[in-house]
């Protein structure tokens, strides 16, 4: 009997105790609890995006740093279009040159202002300087933008990761016969944008491909024409893909060099 009693009185003592450590920790167990809580919800929200209250900072141009519930990313805001596309021309004379683009419709933005038939009275210099002998401000290139809807092949890409770009880019444009002001051009307006990924999907476009997209008629005729158009994608991952295969142009006499690229997401 006096073992029952105290068997009893040792469970009441317990109890006691276990009541009065709640009353005195109760709002940090409160707290732990809800910090596990959240924690668990974080990493549910991080594998399945369960809720998308994301919070965006402009990395650079038209890249952003998303945060949503502690899982970050970056996002890219890219209008569907070609950019810095630049027409070079390097006559073997000075000599007055017109330029006509087939698809003008498409056009977003020109400089110098491209007339609803070509760019004319553009007077070229070997060396690649121009003149535009309407305003006659001296230019270096012929702008344009346009708005694409041009169908990718998805056939062959290369896959360059982030810390490869700059070599690899200069790699492929002297391949493709861009000198170096005019690769240094591409690269510097298209690096801070591709860096920003793991991975990059990379193709350059052929020229009978260009030539059907946006077809270029130049007086006097060109004797060579290289256009220069990359097309693009980030990745997370490397992926299993052929890697393109593409012959190189030769760079004789009279010259006109297009170069552009076009973001893809």
């Amino acid at each position: 009997m006096i073992s029952i009693s105290a068997i009893l009185i040792r469970k009441m003592v317990k109890k006691h105790d276990i009541i009065r450590l709640w009353n005195t920790w109760r709002w940090i167990i409160i707290i732990l609890l809800f910090l596990s809580l959240w924690g668990l919800w974080l990493w549910l929200s991080k594998q399945f995006k369960l809720l998308d209250w994301s919070v965006c900072v402009e990395m650079s141009s038209y890249n952003y740093k998303c945060c949503n519930l502690g899982y970050c990313y970056h996002y890219s805001d890219y209008p569907a279009g070609m950019f810095k596309p630049i027409i070079y021309l390097y006559p073997t004379t000075k000599t007055e040159i017109n330029v006509k683009l087939w698809t003008p419709k498409n056009l977003s933005h020109t400089y110098p202002k491209y007339n609803l038939e070509k760019w004319r009275n553009i007077i070229a210099q070997p060396n690649g300087d121009l003149e535009d002998m309407d305003t006659w401000r001296k230019l270096y290139a012929l702008y344009r933008e346009w708005k694409s809807d041009i169908k990718l092949n998805f056939d062959e890409w290369f896959v360059v990761e982030w810390k490869d770009i700059t070599s690899f880019l200069e790699e492929k444009l002297s391949t493709l016969w861009l000198n170096e002001r005019e690769a240094e051009e591409f690269i510097v307006y298209w690096l801070p944008q591709m860096e920003d990924n793991k991975y990059n999907l990379i193709r350059f476009e052929t020229i009978e491909e260009q030539n059907e997209n946006m077809p270029l008629n130049i007086t006097p005729k060109p004797d060579t024409i290289i256009r220069v158009m990359m097309d693009w994608k980030a990745i997370d991952e490397p992926i299993e893909i052929p890697e393109q295969q593409f012959t190189t142009p030769e760079r004789n006499w009279f010259t006109v060099v297009e170069r552009w690229g076009s973001p893809r997401y």
